[in-house]
Parts: C-alpha cells; sequence; structure tokens
C-alpha cells in the first residue's frame, strides 16, 4: 500500500535517532519521554479549513471545539491521562476577534471536560485559511502502563467502543474523545488488553496500521460489523451509492477506539463490540456465505 503521508511518516521514522530522553517516538499515538519525575507523553495534531473543518459551513465554536479533542483522542488511544496542552493558531487576516474568542471557547469547553490546561501557544495572522495546531501532554494512570498500537498476537478479539461511518455528517465535530472509556477499560482487562489505536482514518486503515506495528494480521467478520455500522453511515450511503459497510470501514474521524483483547471483553459495563480477530499475517474479510476475501486498507490519506 502507498500513499504520499504514509511514505513520508516512513522516511521520517527511518531518520528517528535515538535520545536519551525518548522512551519510543514515532509510530504511536503519542510518544513517550523520560524525565527525572514521572514519564510524559506528547504529541501534536495540525487541523486544516478545508481539510478538517470547513469555516464556510461549520460553527468556529466547533471547530475549537474539535481541535482539542483530537488531542485528547490520542491520550484515549493510549489509555493515560491528560495534563496540559499548548495552542497555535494561523489566523485569517479577515476573522474578526469576536470569532478568535469564539475559537477560544471551543476549546476552552472540551479542555475544561477533561481538565486539560491550555497553558500557552502562539498566534499569527496571514492571508491564508485558519490553520490550528495542538501539542498536548500526557501522563500514565496510575498503575496502568500506556497501551501501545504494538502488542496484538494471533488469536486476539478485535473490538469497537462505538458505531462506524458517516462522520461528515456531523460527528466529525461532534465526538466525544473516550478517555475515559480507555482508562476503565485499561484498568480492567489490564494486561490482557494487547494494543489499541483509535479510528481516525478509517477502521481498516487504522488496523493495518496496528497490524503492522505489532507484526501481524486480522480478519474482521462481516457479520459483526454490520452492528457497528452508524446511521450516518446508511445515510450517506443513500447519496453515495458506497454500501454502508463501505462507509464504516473506509470514513474515518469516528474517533472510536480498536482494540485487541486477550479472550472475551464484554462485562466490563463499557459498551463495546466485537469485529473480528488477530491473525498470524494478512488483512481479510470473512464476509457472511463464509467466504474469506483480502481486505484493502483504506481510508483518508493526507
Amino acid at each position: 500500500m502507498a500513499g504520499d503521508e504514509l511514505q513520508f511518516v516512513e522516511w521520517l521514522r527511518s531518520r528517528q535517532r535515538s535520545h536519551p530522553s525518548v522512551i519510543f517516538g514515532i509510530g504511536d499515538d503519542m510518544a513517550l519521554l523520560r524525565t527525572t519525575g514521572d514519564r510524559i507523553l506528547v504529541s501534536s495534531d495540525m487541523l486544516l479549513d478545508g481539510v478538517h473543518f470547513d469555516t464556510s459551513r461549520h460553527s468556529i465554536y466547533a471547530i475549537g471545539r474539535k481541535a482539542i479533542a483530537c488531542s485528547l483522542s490520542d491520550c484515549a488511544a493510549m489509555a493515560v491521562r491528560p495534563l496540559a496542552a499548548t495552542v497555535s493558531v494561523a489566523l485569517p487576516r479577515n476573522l474578526p476577534l469576536e470569532g478568535a474568542e469564539e475559537l477560544l471557547a471551543g476549546m476552552s469547553s472540551m479542555a475544561e471536560e477533561f481538565e486539560l490546561a491550555i497553558a500557552g501557544g502562539d498566534t499569527n495572522r496571514w492571508p491564508h485559511a485558519l490553520a490550528i495546531d495542538v501539542a498536548v501532554t500526557a501522563t500514565p494512570n496510575l498503575g496502568i502502563e500506556p497501551v501501545r498500537r504494538y502488542g496484538a498476537r494471533p488469536g486476539d478479539e478485535l473490538y469497537v467502543t462505538g458505531p462506524l461511518g458517516g462522520s461528515l455528517l456531523g460527528h466529525h465535530l461532534a465526538f466525544q474523545p473516550r478517555v475515559r472509556e480507555a482508562k476503565m477499560l485499561a484498568e480492567r482487562l489490564g494486561r490482557r488488553l494487547h494494543a489499541m489505536i483509535d479510528i481516525t482514518d478509517g477502521l481498516s486503515l487504522d488496523l493495518w496500521r496496528l497490524c503492522v506495528e505489532s507484526k501481524v494480521g486480522a480478519e474482521l467478520d462481516e457479520r459483526e460489523l454490520r452492528g457497528v455500522i452508524s446511521e450516518d453511515a446508511n445515510q450517506a450511503a443513500a447519496f453515495s451509492g458506497r454500501a454502508p459497510l463501505d462507509h464504516a470501514l473506509t470514513d474515518g474521524e469516528d474517533f472510536e477506539l480498536l482494540m485487541a483483547v486477550d479472550g472475551e471483553a464484554t462485562g466490563t459495563d463499557i459498551p463495546i463490540f466485537r469485529i473480528g480477530q488477530i491473525t498470524a499475517s494478512g488483512l481479510t474479510i470473512s464476509r457472511d456465505d463464509g467466504v474469506v476475501e483480502t481486505l484493502e486498507p483504506r481510508g483518508y490519506v493526507h
């Protein structure tokens, strides 16, 4: 599989040098740093007008909320506790001060809900579209090691925390980062929670990423997947001509958690849904009639 963003990330990764402050870096949702005290995790997300939101259609408040929520979802993906964020924005010259204040109000609402401090950042004006970069720090929850993409094993069950697909109908702006759910799942599943990732670019693509990091394969179950097709995916299919299942597999920006678990994971008081299992190699889907087909890892690639 090839794509400009994927190739660039691998190029960066191949040139990453070891550093005494970095326990692990490029390849997971956050990098884990070594300090003289607690370990610190850090991640950054850049959101661009026309790519991640549309200022001609979406409210500035909702855009600000999403900017922080995306970074919080990185914390959820590793089951860690958010600490603080810095925010850098490139504001269009035609955006009035009230618009900038509304952007911050949206950011603050999401940050306060998850006790995340907005500790600083940078502000610029330019004659182009709105750009936002959020850098977030986190620390491991007490007694819980950060859950990585690496660690899935053949035989693990695959679960997701919610419905998938059709996010552009509104979910991509209004989603709730699964920070609390991740902590509870990590507490209750313990070492049986082998790997986890948040679904940002599409289920099939992010599952492929988890498999690459874990050096395993996966087989999805079409019958079980039908139980996590969102109503938005059904609505999107009515206009796109694509199957609702295709939307659930490839749309992205669901921000649900995908996890590989050793054994049964239901009964945790948190809604989770089985969708397949980890295998030794390959990426496949078992159809309703029992036929197993190769699954192409498709999704959003910059």
